[in-house]
C-alpha cells in the first residue's frame, strides 16, 4: 500500500466502515500544499478493494493537477464508496460518509461524482460542512460545458487560425449532462456537430433539437471533422484509436482522455492540437469550489471562461518549446504543487 502511495505522491489514505449502514468507503487525499483536497465522491461497484484504492488514488492526483491549473487554492482528493448488492436506507449511508468527512477536520471536501447526486450531497450536508454540489448548489455540468467551450475556442484559434467557431465541424463523442451541454453551446455558436452516444435517444434529441448529424458510437475516430471532443467515459486515446483520427484538434469534457502520457506527444507530431484534459475541464471544479466559498455567480463564470486563456499559454509554450501541451501543463501543475519556489 505504502509502495502505491509513494509512486502517487499521495499525502493520505482513509479507509472508512460504518458496520450500521454497510458503509465501505476510502478518501485518499493526493496534495494539501496549495490549501485543503477537494474531490468527487463515486459510488460504485468495484471487483476488489485494492481497484477501488488505486481509483481513488488516481483521480486524487488528477484534482490536484486541475485545482492548480485553475487557480484554486485546492488540493485534490478523491472518495469512493463500494457500493453493496443490497443497502436499505441510502440516505443513511452518506449521512455516515458526511460524519467519517467530518473527522478529517476540512481536510476533504466532497463533491458529486460518477454514481451520486445531489440529493446524496444533502445527505452528507446533514453531518459536515465540507461538501458542495448539494440540491442549492445546482448541477455542475453546464460550467464544465462552459469552460470546454472556451477552450475549444482557444485551441481552434491556435490551431486553425479561426476566431469563430462558425462552421467548425466537432465531432462529439458522449451526449451524458456535459456533452449534451456543450452540444447546446457549439449549435449557439453556428458549429456543426457531429454526435455519438450508446444512448440512441440522446443521439435522436440532438438530432431534432439541434440539427446533428449522428454517428455509429465506433465510427467517432474516423470522421473527418476539425475538433473530436471526447466528453464521455476516458482512456479513449489510444494507440489504436491515435491512428484512425481524422482531425486538428483533440478537445473535450472527458477525464483521463490519453492512455498513456507519450500519447500527448504523439498527437503533437501528428499536428493534432490536443488541449489537456484536466485544464479544459475545470468549469464543474472551479463552479463547486467558488460556490462552496460564497463567490458570486458572475465572478464564476468569469472564472470558468479564463480557462481559454490558459490553454493559449500553454499553446504558446508548446509551440515555442517543442513540447506536446500535455506535457507543458504536467510540468506546469508540478511546479505549483512541489516546487518551493513556484509561490
Amino acid at each position: 500500500m505504502f509502495t502505491a502511495m509513494r509512486a502517487e505522491r499521495m499525502e493520505g489514505l482513509h479507509f472508512f466502515s460504518d458496520q450500521a449502514t454497510g458503509l465501505e468507503a476510502i478518501v485518499a487525499i493526493h496534495n494539501t500544499r496549495l490549501g485543503p483536497a477537494l474531490g468527487g465522491c463515486r459510488y460504485l461497484a468495484y471487483n476488489s478493494v485494492d481497484d477501488a484504492m488505486a481509483d481513488a488514488m488516481r483521480l486524487a492526483r488528477g484534482m490536484s493537477y486541475k485545482a492548480a491549473l485553475a487557480g484554486l487554492d485546492q488540493g485534490g482528493g478523491k472518495a469512493v464508496i463500494l457500493r453493496q448488492p443490497h443497502i436499505a436506507d441510502r440516505a443513511a449511508l452518506f449521512e455516515a460518509f458526511g460524519r467519517c468527512i467530518e473527522s478529517l477536520r476540512g481536510g476533504y471536501i466532497t463533491a458529486m461524482d460518477s454514481g451520486t447526486s445531489s440529493a446524496d450531497m444533502d445527505c452528507i450536508a446533514q453531518q459536515t460542512a465540507h461538501v458542495t454540489s448539494t440540491t442549492h448548489a445546482g448541477d455542475p455540468s453546464p460550467h464544465t460545458a462552459l469552460g470546454v467551450l472556451a477552450g475549444i475556442r482557444s485551441a481552434v484559434r491556435a490551431r486553425l487560425g479561426q476566431e469563430s467557431l462558425d462552421g467548425v465541424r466537432v465531432t462529439l463523442q458522449g451526449l451524458g449532462n456535459v456533452g449534451y451541454a456543450l452540444a447546446q453551446l457549439l449549435q449557439a455558436e453556428g458549429a456543426e456537430l457531429l454526435v455519438a452516444d450508446l444512448d440512441q435517444g440522446r443521439v435522436r434529441l440532438a438530432e431534432e433539437e439541434l440539427g446533428a448529424k449522428p454517428l455509429a458510437p465506433d465510427a467517432v475516430y474516423e470522421a473527418p471533422c476539425d475538433v473530436f471532443a471526447p466528453c464521455g467515459l476516458g482512456g479513449v486515446i489510444n494507440q489504436r484509436s491515435i491512428t484512425r483520427l481524422r482531425c486538428a484538434v483533440v478537445a473535450g469534457a472527458a477525464n483521463n482522455q490519453l492512455v498513456e502520457p507519450a500519447l500527448g506527444e504523439q498527437l503533437r507530431m501528428r499536428e493534432i492540437l490536443y488541449a489537456p484534459d484536466y485544464v479544459i475541464n475545470a468549469g464543474g471544479l472551479l463552479h463547486v469550489a467558488l460556490t462552496h466559498r460564497g463567490v458570486a455567480a458572475g465572478d464564476i463564470a468569469g472564472r470558468i471562461r479564463n480557462i481559454g486563456s490558459r490553454l493559449d499559454s500553454i499553446f504558446e509554450q508548446s509551440l515555442a518549446q517543442g513540447r506536446s501541451p500535455a506535457e507543458v501543463a504536467d510540468r506546469q501543475a508540478e511546479q505549483l504543487l512541489y516546487d518551493e519556489d513556484a509561490l
